[in-house]
């Protein structure tokens, strides 16, 4: 029977599976989708799907550079708690899933789950993610990957602080010790961007917003008030700039100076850190007991 698209995503919003997995489900129950979802409760992809809705927000960072050196990968897979990201079958996991990523540069967020996992051919990425979070009983997610490709004559610099944080840094000259020293500072400073003027228009002016705001409660003439603002402005730049930077393994020395110093200069760093930008659900242990008893705080 020819399974289509809207009985996919039917099965897809009633149980919250994969799309392969539905697909798989629905060609064995010969697209009954009511059989098909016992299907999926049979093997433990529907017990998979029940945990989808958990946030993921721990889960570790796997940065890994191809066998040419001329590229890397920087890959953030979550799961809902730290003993799970500690755990050497989620571990082995993320490293595979970026080997096989690292294979397939056309790859995205959307088509990731459907490929071999590791280019072997016998399992997809999204099957055994499937039974990994039936085995380990949490929420598992592709949250994000992305490639930087090395600049003709440069150094790629690759730095991992413990499985949380993941830089690479795309330098100039072939430089292997400043690439990683570079890379080292960006995992712990953190900057937005390499240089004053890659600051995003919107980003600069929701600080000045921000600083205008503050310095009107000086009650100060407005032409201080404007100068209160440029000399801020100019600090959150030095603060939030790569360049801008004091180094952090000589606080004395701005990066752009170490910089000049090498002849060097930086194209492109990415930074990934676990759960940035997820909002985690603070859980009160006491209230869901209680609700759960069907008692109130009143």
């Amino acid at each position: 029977m020819q399974i289509s698209a809207s009985m996919v995503k039917e099965l897809r919003d009633r149980t919250g599976a994969g799309m392969m997995d539905c697909k798989k489900a629905l060609q064995e129950a010969a697209g009954d989708i009511d059989a098909a979802i016992d299907v999926m409760r049979k093997s433990g992809i529907a017990k998979a799907a029940k945990k989808a809705g958990r946030i993921a927000a721990e889960g570790t960072i796997v940065v890994k550079p191809d066998q040419t050196g001329n590229q890397a990968m920087i890959l953030e897979v979550n799961c809902e708690t730290d003993f799970v990201a500690k755990d050497e079958n989620f571990q082995s996991f993320s490293s595979q899933l970026a080997d096989t990523l690292l294979e397939q540069p056309g790859a995205t967020a959307d088509s990731a789950g459907e490929l071999p996992l590791n280019n072997t051919g016998t399992q997809t990425v999204e099957d055994t993610r499937q039974q990994l979070v039936t085995k380990l009983g949490e929420n598992i997610s592709i949250r994000r990957f992305a490639r930087l490709n090395k600049t003709a004559g440069g150094t790629l610099g690759i730095y991992l602080h413990g499985i949380r944080i993941g830089v690479i840094v795309d330098l100039s000259t072939d430089n292997p010790r400043l690439a990683r020293d570079l890379a080292m500072h960006i995992a712990a400073s953190n900057p937005l961007c390499v240089n004053e003027e890659d600051v995003a228009p919107q980003v600069l002016e929701n600080e000045r917003q921000i600083q205008l705001a503050q310095a009107r409660q000086s009650g100060k003439p407005d032409e201080i008030i404007e100068k209160m603002v440029s000399g801020r402005i100019k600090k959150f730049l030095r603060e939030n700039t790569l360049t801008g930077q004091a180094f952090v393994k000589d606080p004395d020395t701005s990066v752009a100076a170490l910089l000049k110093a090498n002849n060097a200069s930086v194209n492109g760093f990415i930074r990934y850190e676990v759960g940035e930008g997820i909002e985690k659900k603070a859980d009160n242990f006491a209230a869901e007991v209680m609700q759960q008893a069907g008692l109130t705080n009143e």
